[in-house]
């Protein structure tokens, strides 16, 4: 499957969500066990393949280019690329997608990709990471899910694409990362951040069925 056909399954997801009466499949149950047994995935155990984008050009610290706030949507921010990114203010006043982000990550990805999404001994530092990595790229691996195989190891990641503990969250995942990889925000909670959007709350609760 293509990253651009990933990302369409990702889509349709999270649109299928919102329809009334949605029922867990067999593929989030599988995830959920798999997060409660050891988690070898949450974002991606094999995003250490994100070298294959090492060669590219990159003009800004982010896979996604230059992220600077173009557009505002209720508080939700956007580049001038329509790629989502986070707004931090002078006084470290974070967004709620962005703070958002921080909560969803450590909840169901740190264990895998450590605290702040710095790295462990089996999977590796998405700080890092996202400095190549664009936001398609990481949607589709998350979505999709990838295998990595070298003579050193095997690095396995489950698709994520059925798991709404992940889907439902996945902008605010990428906005967090994306602010860490910056350099724009440090370790650990976010002393300050805005309310919850009133928009924010509605998605979630319809997404994730609340």
């Amino acid at each position: 499957m293509t990253a651009a056909n990933n990302i369409e399954v990702g889509k349709a997801f999270r649109a299928a969500l919102l329809a009334k009466g949605r029922t867990v499949t067999p593929t989030l149950a599988r995830n959920s066990r798999l997060r409660q047994g050891g988690r070898m995935g949450c974002l991606a155990g094999a995003l250490a393949l994100a070298t294959f984008v090492s060669g590219m050009s990159v003009a800004w610290a982010d896979g996604s280019g230059d992220p600077t706030v173009a557009r505002d949507d209720d508080g939700k921010y956007y580049d001038k690329s329509g790629n989502p990114t986070f707004n931090i203010a002078p006084d470290g006043t974070v967004d709620w997608y962005t703070y958002s982000g921080y909560r969803r990550f450590n909840s169901e990805c740190e264990v895998c990709h450590g605290f702040d999404g710095l790295g462990s001994t089996f999977a590796p530092s998405l700080v890092e990471s996202l400095k190549t990595l664009s936001y398609s790229d990481f949607t589709s691996i998350v979505v999709g899910g990838r295998k990595d195989v070298n003579t050193a190891n095997e690095s396995v990641m489950p698709s994520f694409g059925t798991d709404r503990n992940v889907m439902c969250y996945l902008d605010d995942i990428y906005v967090y990362l994306r602010a860490r990889s910056d350099g724009k925000l440090g370790g650990g909670r976010p002393e300050k951040h805005v309310d919850k959007p009133a928009a924010a709350a509605k998605a979630e609760a319809a997404c994730m069925g609340f």
